[in-house]
């Protein structure tokens, strides 16, 4: 395994700041422009002959290029793992109409509503199926997507904790429900023939379509053309139900008993004509029977790679980087309080110069003036 499998980078996108320490570099050497604002770049601009020493340039420019590899963000990998396990794509088409809160269910001797009776049917979806791909719609007078087709099972437990009536408007629109879940299944790549392998759809309901622009057989229709098959699940009992009543502040200020309207006969068809089965929500062994009917269907393969534990580097290089600018700093003002020759003695030196060669080589000459006649 090659050596640098260990390693990465987050953000490699901050080396394109090199090439700008290169055009900065190669412009002011070829003319005078204004010194940046870079930490020393008067160090680097463009060296002078006359220059004692080259080091704090060269320590700058390094200096630099060691910040740039810290916000780079190296990082090593301590283990790395690549994943491959089989699984579906499943969605759950969650009603939350105002008929979820009918309470004619039962928990330890006290009235349960069906969003509560149904809630545990969710979750166990969620806590047995730990290799599943799973997504979450609700609908009620329209459908929303509530969360995608995701591994991380913990997060969508929350999202489902968040479940309550009156999130959205109310009405049952059970067509546009299963459209949206069907819409969220739409990946090429696992597809064969126009078929969508290892996917399905659990539709939780409790009452019949009356809102919507799509009717729940034509969304069985598309579900049917894709091989994709829908399990119905019917939460409520036959007959009247109590359902509680609200005031406008949203307390509760009585009990009415009303008909139930669960259309079993809808998702029967809807089962039958997709290849899934229907379910009674009122059966403790529904979720029970659901996933032995599940597991007979095509299993898909995932990959993934997965990074369990990173160490980051950048400290390192920004720690360089720091020294690096501040050795640079320090030499350039160990240059600027370099000892200079007198000003006295540079004057005479001028002064000798200055003089016309033959006066120069007579003062030079002057023991031989006797001499000259």
């Amino acid at each position: 395994m090659n050596l640098w499998d260990n390693y990465r980078l987050v953000n490699p996108e901050w080396f394109l700041a090199l090439l700008l320490i290169a055009v900065v570099t190669w412009a002011r050497g070829r003319r005078r422009l204004p010194v940046l604002l870079v930490p020393f770049a008067a160090t680097w601009y463009r060296p002078s002959l006359r220059s004692i020493s080259r080091w704090p340039q060269v320590f700058a420019v390094l200096g630099l290029i060691a910040i740039i590899t810290a916000l780079a963000r190296p990082q090593k990998i301590e283990d790395k793992r690549e994943v491959r396990s089989s699984g579906y794509d499943l969605m759950l088409a969650i009603d939350l109409s105002g008929s979820m809160l009918s309470e004619d269910y039962e928990r330890n001797g006290e009235a349960i509503n069906r969003i509560q009776a149904i809630k545990p049917v969710i979750q166990a979806f969620i806590n047995d199926r730990p290799n599943d791909r799973i997504g979450l719609v609700v609908f009620s007078g329209r459908a929303y997507t509530l969360a995608p087709l995701t591994f991380d099972h913990t997060w969508l437990a929350r999202q489902t904790e968040r479940l309550h009536v009156g999130m959205i408007e109310d009405g049952t629109a059970i067509g546009d429900g299963l459209g949206i879940a069907l819409s969220r299944l739409e990946q090429a790549k696992r597809e064969t023939a126009g078929q969508r392998k290892g996917a399905f759809v659990v539709l939780l309901t409790d009452g019949a379509n009356n809102r919507g622009t799509l009717q729940p057989m034509q969304a069985a229709a598309i579900a049917k053309s894709r091989g994709i098959p829908v399990y119905t699940i019917g939460a409520g009992r036959d007959g009247y139900v109590p359902v509680p009543q609200m005031d406008e502040q949203g307390r509760r200020i009585g009990t009415v008993r009303m008909l139930s309207d669960l259309d079993e006969g809808a998702l029967r068809q809807i089962a039958d004509t997709t290849g899934g089965r229907y379910y009674k929500a009122d059966d403790v062994r529904t979720i029970e029977n659901a996933f032995k009917s599940i597991d007979r269907t095509q299993k898909i393969d995932f990959q993934a790679k997965s990074y369990l534990l990173s160490t980051e580097l950048f400290v390192w290089p920004a720690g360089i980087g720091l020294g690096l600018l501040v050795l640079a700093g320090l030499g350039e003002t160990v240059r600027g309080f370099s000892p200079r020759a007198k000003p006295a003695k540079r004057s005479a030196e001028k002064s000798s110069s200055d003089l016309p060669p033959s006066r120069a080589a007579g003062t030079r000459s002057s023991p031989a003036a006797p001499f000259a006649r």
